[in-house]
C-alpha cells in the first residue's frame, strides 16, 4: 500500500542504555513516500546499485515526469527521487514495476545489499560478488520473514579487494581464495564456502532477527542490540545446513575503505561521479549505450561495457571522471529549501577545495548522507557561516579552509561526528 510518511523523531538513549526503539521503521522506500519541503522523496532499493539499460531510461523518465528531474545516488548507491507530487505513488509504483526494479512489493525496503561495484570488470578480486548479490536479492525476495527487517539492515558484498568492507554493513561477506568467504555479523567472524556465501547471508539476518526479538528493544541494526545479546550465526547456519567454521582473525574493523576512483575500469567500463551526488536525467542518459549501470556508494555510477574513450565526452555533460578533480569526493545533504531542518542551502554553498580527504556539507547535525570512515565535516551554524570540523568559519572563507582541512595531515582519523 502506498503511504506519504511523515517525519518519525530518532529517540537518544543515555549513555550506556540499549537503544529501545518503540515505533515502526519509518524509512522512505518506492512505495512509502515521505513528506519533505520540496514535495515528497521515494527512495529506490538497487540490489548492487545495478540497472539495466533501460531501467536508467525509466528511472530517468520518472526523475523527468513525476519529480524535479534529478536523481541522487545514496551512500549505499540507492537512488532517490524528490519532488513527487503526494498521489503520484501509484503511477510511480507502475513504472518502476513495468521496468523489474519492484520484483516484491513486500520487501521493497529491506533489499539493501552493497556490493563491490568493480567486481568481474578488471580481473581484481576472487569471487564476483555482483553475483552473489543477485542471488541474495532473490532469495531475500523469496523469504516472507525477511519482510520484518528494517529499512536500514545492510547487507555488504566485498570480493575481496577491501572497497565495501568499511561500509557499516550489519552481514558483511567478503570473498577470499580459493572458493570461500568470510561472514561477519557483529564481532562474530566465520568461512563458508563460496557458493553457500549468499544463502548464509540470509540464515545470519534471520539469527539477528531472532536475537532481536528476544531482546525486545526493537533493535533495527546489529549494533543496536543490548550487549550481551548473543546472535548465534553457527546455530543458524548449522540450521541452513551450511557448514562454516570459526575465524580465529576477524574482519578488520569497520573503518574507512579506499573509494573506488574515477576513470577506466578494466578493458571496457568507466567509474565517473554525480555532482555531489545528484544526475540530473539527461546526465543518467548521458552514460547510455550500455551493458548495465551500477551506482556506487561514492555516489557515482559504474558504466558496464562502455568505451573508456567517451570520458571527454561524459565530462562535457558535467560528470566527474578524473580522480584529480577536485570535486571528487565532495558531497551533501539535501539542505534548503527541500529540508526544514536545515539551516543553510549548503549545495549552493559547497566548495571543493584541493583534492584530498572526503567532505560532506551538512545542514544540520543530522548529517544525513555523511561517508564512511575519515572526512571533512563542514556543518552549516545558526546565524550562518559555518563549522568545518568544529572550527567556525564564514561562508565567504570556506574555500581555503576546505582546502586546509582536506589536505593537512591528520594525527588520528575524525570519524565520529
Amino acid at each position: 500500500m502506498l503511504a506519504a510518511m511523515p517525519p518519525t523523531p530518532t529517540p537518544t538513549p543515555a549513555p550506556g542504555a540499549p537503544r529501545v526503539r518503540e515505533r515502526g521503521d519509518a524509512c522512505p522506500g518506492a512505495l512509502r513516500l515521505h513528506s519533505a519541503d520540496d514535495g515528497h522523496l521515494a527512495r529506490l532499493r538497487l540490489p548492487a546499485g545495478r540497472l539495466t539499460a533501460r531501467q536508467v531510461e525509466v528511472l530517468a523518465h520518472a526523475a523527468e515526469t513525476l519529480g524535479d528531474g534529478r536523481i541522487s545516488v545514496t551512500s549505499r548507491g540507492n537512488a532517490e527521487l524528490r519532488g513527487l507530487a503526494g498521489d503520484c505513488g501509484a503511477e510511480l509504483a507502475a513504472l518502476l514495476a513495468e521496468a523489474g526494479l519492484l520484483p516484491s512489493p513486500t520487501h521493497e525496503r529491506v533489499r539493501n545489499i552493497v556490493a563491490s561495484p568493480a567486481a568481474g570488470l578488471d580481473g581484481l578480486g576472487a569471487a564476483d560478488v555482483q553475483l552473489w548479490a543477485r542471488e541474495l536479492d532473490e532469495r531475500l525476495c523469496a523469504a516472507p520473514w525477511a519482510a520484518a527487517l528494517s529499512g536500514r539492515f545492510l547487507f555488504v558484498l566485498d570480493d575481496g579487494r577491501g572497497d565495501v568492507t568499511g561500509l557499516g554493513g550489519d552481514v558483511t561477506l567478503v570473498a577470499v581464495a580459493p572458493g570461500a568467504a568470510l561472514l561477519r555479523l557483529g564481532d562474530r567472524t566465520v568461512r563458508v564456502a563460496a557458493a553457500d556465501a549468499p544463502r548464509a547471508a540470509l540464515a545470519a539476518a534471520r539469527a539477528f532477527l531472532t536475537a532481536a526479538r528476544e531482546a525486545g528493544t526493537g533493535a533495527w541494526r546489529v549494533r543496536e542490540l543490548p550487549e550481551g545479546s548473543g546472535v548465534d550465526v553457527r546455530a543458524a547456519l548449522t540450521t541452513a545446513g551450511i557448514a562454516a567454521e570459526p575465524v580465529r582473525e576477524p574482519l578488520p574493523p569497520h573503518g574507512a575503505p579506499p573509494a573506488l576512483a574515477p576513470g577506466p575500469i578494466g578493458p571496457s567500463s568507466l567509474h565517473v561521479l554525480a555532482p555531489l551526488g545528484r544526475f540530473t536525467a539527461g546526465r543518467l542518459r548521458a552514460l547510455l549505450p550500455a551493458d548495465e549501470v551500477r551506482f556506487t556508494p561514492w555516489r557515482g555510477a559504474v558504466v558496464v561495457g562502455a568505451d573508456p574513450g567517451r570520458l571527454p565526452d561524459l565530462e562535457a555533460h558535467g560528470l566527474i571522471t578524473r580522480p584529480d578533480s577536485p570535486w571528487a569526493g565532495v558531497s551533501a545533504c539535501t539542505g534548503r529549501p527541500g529540508c526544514a531542518k536545515s539551516l543553510a542551502d549548503v549545495r549552493a554553498d559547497a566548495v571543493p577545495g584541493r583534492p584530498g580527504l572526503p567532505v560532506h556539507y551538512s545542514g544540520c547535525e543530522r548529517r544525513c548522507g555523511h561517508p564512511h570512515g575519515d572526512w571533512v565535516d563542514v556543518l552549516a551554524a545558526p546565524g550562518g557561516g559555518y563549522l568545518v570540523d568544529g572550527a567556525p568559519v564564514p561562508r565567504t572563507d570556506l574555500t581555503p579552509a576546505v582546502t586546509t582541512a582536506r589536505t593537512a595531515p591528520r594525527t588520528a582519523p575524525r570519524t565520529t561526528r
